[in-house]
């Protein structure tokens, strides 16, 4: 995996990456250690928290034109045992308690 891709993707987070990762980080849900922009096989997904397997994407616009790509993509992440969670980058940044609440239940706090 291209670590400067990584590290592209880590500094130019969209807004509502930003505004999610202000949520996932430092262990705010119940405890539980998330990563930004983590490589996992081919791929590198927006955030992820490995102990419990849980994988959580924004889309932007741009994903409306990649929906095969985006269910091939979760389709091998789920393969591998993860669990993916997709939101907008408009519900991220008007509904940031719902999905907040919604991580919450798939980590199973």
């Amino acid at each position: 995996m291209d670590r400067t891709k990584v590290r592209q993707l880590r500094k130019n987070m969209t807004e509502a990456e930003c505004t999610l990762w202000k949520h996932l980080r430092l262990r705010q849900f119940e405890g539980h250690k998330f990563g930004r922009q983590q490589p996992i096989g081919k791929y590198i997904v927006d955030f992820v928290c490995f102990e419990k397997r849980l994988v959580v994407e924004v889309d932007g616009g741009q994903h409306s034109e990649q929906i095969d790509y985006d269910l091939k993509r979760s389709a091998w992440l789920e393969k591998q045992g993860f669990r993916v969670l997709r939101f907008w980058d408009n519900q991220v940044l008007k509904e940031i308690e719902g999905i907040k609440e919604m991580i919450i239940g798939a980590l199973g706090c």
